[in-house]
């Protein structure tokens, strides 16, 4: 079940009614119509991995509770590990472990030694990265007695499992989750509107910007050996406003949603697209991700506190493991590498938090070098987005290298052509109204909030009629 599907637009107002008039006598009352509705919504795509994540769930629930209780050091370590070996091993086996096979049999292979590797037929379970990942901060932080232990069961399984960030994040921290879900709460009309605007926004990304700019950059990745520099350039600018369209506006609906309900979840974009370097990038992209592994890994290994060879290691660790994170496939690890790289120098040179003011601009020099880094992040980060996209490191390489030396800057005819100008004013308009709402959390709230919106869903109707790409981009991750 999809946010976008129909199917989804008739399950989110019964939980809503349910929730606040049927369900709305206790917070006891209210989590546990959550649950069953999570549960619902995560069995709609496959019932049997529903064992799999309530197992999990009660994994680090029953291992939080026996550190917390431990009585000597040993004790708590021995739990600690055991729900991270079980936790990484699921997450090895289910996502990582026909990657490792065959690759490890392509090296034999690669030496004379004849190898036929046994890879496991297995699908990878929606959304196991994330919920995962809660877990796991949950553990971590009561082994550090950073919080203490959840004895409601009912409470945690809420936390693990709530469905708005239950398969694409954002990934939720215990500290900031769990306390909200410990009390009741009450239906709060304007904090509900702003809720109904951001699930409006975040479909408007979905729908308008990121299927249809999907329809253009799957058919120049797939076809990029007869494309000219032209081509290339746009399908991959298309397909960096397709991932960011796609996947904040998944955020955008989940922190939409979850205001209908009175819970508050973590921002996972902050308009990245209009960053100054790489280093802000990464502040204002897949916030929850970046914040974790910085919060769990980075920190842990030392951070930027030890010598230059340790910022270096840290930092290529860092990135590299994020771009594993996201599929099993070396260009994601490529990917994180190339990152790695572009962060790296703003890092030695101790400027990778110059950029942390609000972004003004006035008719000046100034104002033009801002906007000329900007372009430059950008054209970064598409470069790199080439590599994440492609199916394979030479094709990566080979998309990016056509760019330079084709030298061909006409416009090309695409089988599946549709709107063509009408797409390129699309993004252009939806630039300026990021650039003019940067400061908020989406545009649709405010001052002619309704018109707004009427706008906004007139849209979705007219290029979700023609939409072809339906499925989330992060469901595979």
């Amino acid at each position: 079940m999809f946010f976008n599907s129909l199917a989804f637009a008739i399950f989110l107002p019964i939980v809503f009614l349910l929730y606040w008039f049927v369900f709305n006598k206790t917070k006891s009352t209210q989590n546990a119509l959550l649950i069953v509705a999570s549960y619902y919504f995560y069995s709609c795509w496959d019932w049997r991995f529903l064992f799999l994540l309530v197992f999990s769930t009660f994994l680090d629930y029953y291992t939080g509770i026996q550190i917390e209780k431990g009585k000597s050091e040993k004790s708590q370590k021995l739990w600690f590990w055991l729900s991270i070996i079980v936790n990484l091993g699921f997450l090895g086996i289910f996502k990582y472990y026909n990657f490792f096979a065959a690759s490890f049999s392509e090296l034999l292979n690669s030496v004379g030694l004849k190898a036929s590797p046994i890879l496991l037929n297995v699908i990878l379970p929606v959304g196991i990265s994330f919920y995962t990942f809660h877990g796991l901060s949950y553990v971590i932080d009561i082994y550090y007695k950073r919080i203490k232990a959840e004895y409601n069961f009912v409470d945690y399984s809420l936390f693990v499992s709530y469905f708005p960030l239950l398969v694409a994040g954002p990934i939720e921290r215990a500290t900031h989750l769990l306390p909200q879900v410990k009390v009741k709460r009450e239906f709060n009309f304007q904090i509900a509107k702003e809720g109904v605007c951001q699930i409006i926004w975040g479909l408007v990304k979905k729908v308008v910007i990121a299927d249809t700019c999907a329809t253009y950059a799957n058919a120049i990745f797939d076809n990029y050996t007869s494309m000219n520099s032209f081509s290339l350039i746009l399908g991959a600018v298309y397909f960096a406003f397709q991932i960011y369209g796609d996947f904040s506006g998944y955020s955008d609906m989940a922190l939409g949603m979850s205001k209908l309900f009175g819970l508050d979840l973590l921002r996972n974009f902050n308009y990245p697209y209009f960053s100054r370097d790489i280093a802000e990038f990464w502040r204002r992209w897949h916030i929850s991700l970046s914040s974790w592994f910085r919060d769990y890994l980075y920190i842990p290994l030392g951070g930027s506190k030890g010598g230059i060879w340790m910022k270096i290691r840290n930092t290529f660790i860092i990135f590299v493991v994020s771009g594993f994170w996201h599929g099993a496939n070396w260009t994601y690890v490529v990917w994180g590498f190339i990152n790695a790289i572009y962060f790296l120098p703003l890092l030695l040179s101790n400027s990778n938090r110059n950029n942390m003011n609000t972004i003004k601009l006035k008719f000046d020099f100034d104002s033009a070098k801002i906007l000329i880094s900007i372009l430059y992040t950008f054209t970064l980060t598409c470069i790199a987005w080439v590599f994440f996209r492609a199916k394979t490191i030479t094709d990566a390489v080979l998309y990016l290298k056509k760019i330079v030396f084709n030298g061909e800057f006409t416009s090309q005819y695409l089988a599946n052509e549709r709107y063509n100008y009408e797409l390129l004013i699309m993004v252009g308009l939806f630039v300026v109204v990021e650039w003019n709402n940067r400061d908020k959390i989406e545009p649709l709230s405010g001052k002619r909030s309704l018109l707004k919106v009427a706008l906004a869903i007139m849209t979705i109707i007219a290029f979700g009629t023609f939409s072809d790409y339906k499925e989330f981009i992060y469901f595979q991750f």
